[in-house]
């Protein structure tokens, strides 16, 4: 079949920009796919343009001179400068939430009042703009708990076993000149992500990820946004799974309604479920995030330009009873530098069935790609038993090679 021509412009740079990126360039209807500013990895299946995420009136004119029919924005910088509404005012087709419907996946500040108002089930919490505040408030509550900035996926979270590390944690933050600091209760459970599309009325379950937030095996280290992960979570059943969109996913989309801000996108929500099958909702995502994106992309069995589109011109809610997704299960490892600079080998010998995003790799003169530093490469496998899926991954991890290469060796283990 000839494809038809559909041009598709993606903002954003990391491994979920690379997992979309690549899946669009597989659909017949869609002819050229542009990534800005991408990656060297996406130059085999799209076109990397140089313009930065937060250069939104060069993104628009690029959208416009190149007659592009769907922007999809996976970039939070992006979507913190308004792509959205500007795009929206010229008449081009973004999936994107508005900045303003984002704001709960911007901050965390106006996420924890956001959940109180609107009665989302969430750990307790509190928000300060002076150290000591924050270090009144610690010594009247239990440990552990967890010390982040407002600023989503700015220093990332730390968990604190005792006040003296929380206290040192609070006084190292505002002396970075952190503006605001969030301390939360610490609730003992099974972390999890959970992922709905929605046009910002209707929402249909994307699936659940087990996500590996912690940087060491056993669930050790600093926390990071993930460093691996499994999807479907088979901790989360279809009667949690209808939980969630009733007690959470609802109520958020209604109150973002009522604020005349509706969400249209992915909407990605972290949660922890305890012994007692209470949910409660950490933070939120405006797209699905870098550890998880590739799983679950590589078990939705569906046209997502189709998909995006219908929820971008309203036709979703018509078009859509259930998202289709295979019976499979995906597993991915992150694997990420010490140092950047060093060659990668073994991308070559992958098997064919093997998965592979960029985060921010690039190509020496000899085309051989090399790291950047940090987060690298996410590989992912699939297949009908989560054991054979994480067996075939790590077989695939062992084959890749680069100097200071670290990556979780017990990604479904723990």
């Amino acid at each position: 079949m000839e494809k038809s021509g559909k041009k598709v412009f993606i903002i954003g740079s990391d491994a979920s920009a690379y997992s979309v990126a690549e899946k669009m360039s597989e659909i017949n209807e869609v002819s050229e796919v542009f990534v800005a500013p991408g990656n060297n990895g996406m130059k085999d299946f799209s076109t990397v343009v140089d313009i930065r995420e937060n250069n939104v009136r060069e993104l628009l004119e690029f959208a416009l001179e190149n007659g592009i029919d769907l922007t999809v924005v996976i970039s939070e910088i992006a979507v913190k400068n308004h792509i959205a509404t500007v795009f929206q005012e010229n008449n081009q087709m973004i999936f994107a939430p508005t900045k303003n419907s984002a704001e709960i996946c911007l901050s965390r500040s106006v996420c924890r009042k956001f959940m109180y108002k609107t009665r989302i089930p969430c750990p307790k919490f509190g928000i300060f703009d002076k150290s000591n505040m924050a270090i009144d408030y610690l010594k009247k509550t239990n440990m552990p708990v967890v010390v982040s900035t407002d600023e989503h996926r700015s220093k990332g979270t730390l968990l604190c076993n005792s006040f003296s590390i929380a206290k040192t944690c609070v006084e190292e933050l505002f002396d970075t000149n952190e503006k605001k600091v969030i301390i939360d209760d610490y609730i003992f459970g099974h972390e999890f992500s959970f992922y709905v599309v929605t046009d910002g009325y209707q929402a249909l379950p994307l699936g659940s990820v087990a996500t590996y937030k912690h940087e060491l095996e056993g669930n050790g280290g600093l926390l990071t946004e993930g460093m691996g992960s499994f999807t479907p979570d088979y901790k989360i059943s279809k009667q949690v799974e209808d939980k969630i969109m009733q007690q959470i996913i609802y109520p958020i989309l209604i109150a973002l309604e009522k604020q005349q801000t509706p969400y249209v996108g992915i909407l990605g929500i972290d949660l922890v479920i305890n012994d007692a099958e209470q949910l409660f909702a950490l933070e939120f995502n405006s797209f699905i995030k870098p550890a998880d994106c590739q799983g679950v992309l590589t078990l939705l069995n569906e046209n997502i330009y189709n998909l995006f589109q219908a929820c971008v011109i309203g036709a979703f809610a018509d078009d859509y009873e259930k998202i289709d997704i295979v019976d499979k299960y995906a597993a991915s490892c992150v694997i990420s530098a010490k140092k950047p600079d060093t060659i990668i080998y073994g991308l070559d010998n992958l098997d064919e069935n093997t998965s592979v995003a960029h985060f921010n790799t690039r190509k020496n003169q000899y085309l051989e790609y090399e790291t950047t530093g940090g987060n690298t490469l996410v590989l992912t496998r699939t297949a009908r038993t989560l054991s054979k899926a994480v067996e075939d991954l790590y077989e695939e991890v062992s084959a890749v090679k680069f100097d200071g290469m670290k990556y979780r060796k017990d990604i479904a283990k723990v």
